[in-house]
């Protein structure tokens, strides 16, 4: 909990942005349409291994909460690039609560709303800290907004991302922590 609320009060380059969103969906002017259901529900078709691994870890009452949070998601292609890593065995349930934590951000933050930030920084870095106290910095390589995180795992945002009624789901195409063995999650050490 203290972690929550550590996270939770630190001033946060882009948040502020993510107010101006006003989270009605998918209007005339193309916004997204919010779903009825929760993170937590809403974590299904590509993401089932990060459900099984939220559920291992307990986490799945957070995703079912208030929020709102920012769930950068990786998909099941992602945790099986960690080559070998099984975060839903019960022997990992430790690491596999550390690897959610480092995937949530505070805030709903949609892609324009990270894309603006980007766009307005100085540097063209927006930097977030997680649920587990640690820092991802956004960036752009090209059109692709990446996350990188402070061990340098690095991840794009990839695939569509949806609105829920407690959060918004950005998948991601790799982990953003390294695996236990220490390799990057795309198998680089």
């Amino acid at each position: 909990m203290r972690n929550l609320v550590r996270w939770a009060a630190t001033p946060l380059a882009f948040l502020a942005l993510a107010a101006c969103n006003s989270g009605d969906g998918k209007t005339g002017d193309g916004a997204l349409e919010p779903s009825s259901k929760t993170l937590s529900a809403g974590l299904d078709g590509d993401f089932k291994t990060l459900d099984r691994v939220i559920d291992n870890a307990g986490l799945e009452a957070v995703l079912e909460g208030k929020g709102p949070y920012t769930v950068l998601a990786p998909s099941d292609a992602a945790f099986s690039a960690a080559q070998g890593a099984d975060f839903t065995a019960d022997t990992m349930k430790a690491q596999g609560a550390a690897l959610v934590q480092a995937h949530i951000l505070p805030g709903a933050l949609t892609r324009q709303d990270i894309g603006t930030a980007i766009d307005r920084a100085a540097d063209g870095r927006v930097q977030m800290r997680t649920m587990a106290d640690g820092v991802v910095t956004f960036s752009r390589d090209g059109e692709t907004i990446v996350v990188t995180a402070a061990d340098g795992a690095r991840a794009r945002l990839a695939g569509d991302e949806t609105l829920s009624s407690n959060g918004v789901i950005q998948p991601v195409d790799a982990l953003l922590v390294k695996a236990p063995d220490g390799t990057t999650a795309n198998g680089s050490g």
